[in-house]
């Protein structure tokens, strides 16, 4: 089940998108749970003791407080919930950008442009779900797919460097292995495997990581990699 909610100070916008909710999960076969709440506050507070929300379908211009002010709040402590601003105005799409909402939809919304927008949605939550469980200190530890960066062979240790650094006493053939079934994870060479989402440049020799690590590439991987890129994303 997926928690939709939606914040918005007009009743009969709340039906609206309510109604269309209802239509989306009738025609995909989904099952959901959908609460309507009048203002950024109230959620808030509700918010504050059930943070099970999966799809926010957030207005922009409420009351005291806006849904842009409302949406990095909710980011802030939460990276997964997928945000999708609902308004009549042009103004904040910039803001959208930065609380990395998953879309910005104008009104009057519709089956047309919303529907493709929650299939999207679903589709990163599903993938959100997916882990690699991995063994450190003697406790288990499930690592969302999506944190994780890169991985570094050095000796008989993998170190995963997610959300944190986890040192595995593994093979990097064994993670190779376990992460075979997504297509956004790419060996290279004898030493690392790289999240392609996660590559900002490529260059010979040497790859550039969105939060500016560089990891120096053997000769010629360089248009392996631009190529996996390419193919898988």
């Amino acid at each position: 089940m997926y928690n939709f909610i939606i914040c918005d100070d007009e009743l009969v916008q709340q039906q609206t998108n309510r109604l269309l909710l209802e239509q989306w999960a009738g025609d995909r076969g989904a099952l959901i749970r959908t609460t309507c709440f009048p203002s950024a506050e109230a959620f808030l507070f509700y918010y504050e003791e059930d943070k099970s929300c999966d799809v926010l379908l957030l207005d922009v211009e409420m009351g005291a407080m806006d849904g842009v002010t409302l949406a990095r709040k909710i980011r802030s402590g939460n990276k997964e919930v997928q945000i999708i601003f609902i308004t009549g105005y042009m103004d904040y799409i910039s803001d959208g950008y930065e609380v990395e909402a998953l879309h910005y939809l104008l009104k009057p919304v519709s089956s047309k442009n919303l529907f493709p927008v929650l299939d999207r949605a679903v589709s990163r939550l599903k993938e959100i779900e997916k882990v690699l469980l991995v063994r450190c200190s003697d406790e288990s530890i499930r690592i969302p797919l999506y944190e994780i960066r890169y991985l570094e062979v050095m000796g008989n240790y993998v170190t995963i460097y997610a959300d944190g650094e986890y040192e595995v006493k593994a093979t990097l053939s064994y993670f190779e292995q376990e992460l075979a079934g997504d297509r956004v994870f790419l060996r290279i060479g004898r030493s690392y495997i790289v999240n392609l989402k996660c590559v900002r440049k490529v260059s010979k020799g040497e790859l550039t990581l969105m939060d500016g690590t560089v990891l120096l590439l053997p000769r010629g991987a360089d248009k392996r990699v631009n190529q996996a890129i390419i193919e898988r994303l």
